[in-house]
């Protein structure tokens, strides 16, 4: 896809103006990443958004909304955002992202596109989709990006952000991921609305924003947590 129209799609998950803030280069990191995804989901089931332009906004949209709640320009990656009385306090935390159960890459990779200098580690314990993740992190020429193929439950560090989208065994999968945010730390959890009190009942040892509403989506929502 040509990266003026990603860019036209990504408009309304940006700030006003913050479409500038993607590079060409970041532009066509993204066209590229679209384009492996769509040649391996004919032949794994990485997702089952199948048109383009839905990948863009459902996918790449989504997490990039994520990063900019988390790190408010690209490059910014060390600094905390505050979100509100229920949200975090500014403070500094390592630049270091967890995400659990990435799946095709979501929202991990994006957040990484948009913060080059971030540390990342995706967690996918499928061992072919975790073959693509490499294959994108290789083609997109990425560094500091660990791929651990193995169990959420079995990763042996924390992480100063934990990301997390609705998955199947999202109780369990909602633990492990807060079981992973370091002291000080931060959870990003993408999800329906309709979650939203299951989040707070199952993990409350962190202190939730009030959810934001993703565009274009009538119940989606980000979750924000400190602890």
């Amino acid at each position: 896809m040509h990266t003026t129209r990603i860019a036209e799609l990504l408009e309304p998950f940006l700030d006003e103006g913050a479409s500038g803030m993607l590079s060409p280069s970041q532009l066509n990191h993204i066209s590229i990443y679209i384009d492996l995804l769509l040649r391996w989901n004919s032949r794994i089931n990485l997702t089952s958004v199948r048109q383009p332009e839905d990948i863009v906004t459902r996918h790449f949209g989504e997490s990039l909304f994520v990063a900019r709640h988390l790190f408010p320009a690209p490059g910014h990656v060390g600094t905390s955002v505050p979100t509100g009385p229920a949200g975090p306090s500014p403070a500094q935390f390592p630049a270091d992202l967890i995400d659990v159960g990435s799946g095709a890459g979501f929202p991990g990779l994006p957040i990484k596109v948009w913060a080059p200098h971030l540390h990342l580690t995706l967690i996918e314990s499928n061992q072919k989709k975790a073959t693509f993740l490499r294959e994108v992190v290789r083609s997109l020429t990425l560094t500091s990006v660990d791929v651990f193929a193995g169990r959420a439950a079995d990763f042996p560090a924390k992480g100063s952000v934990v990301t997390l989208r609705a998955v199947e065994r999202f109780d369990s999968a909602l633990a492990t991921a807060a079981s992973l945010v370091a002291d000080r730390g931060r959870l990003a959890i993408l999800v329906g609305e309709a979650q939203i009190n299951r989040i707070r009942e199952l993990v409350q040892d962190v202190k939730w924003a009030e959810p934001l509403a993703l565009p274009l989506s009538s119940n989606r929502v980000l979750i924000l947590g400190s602890k």
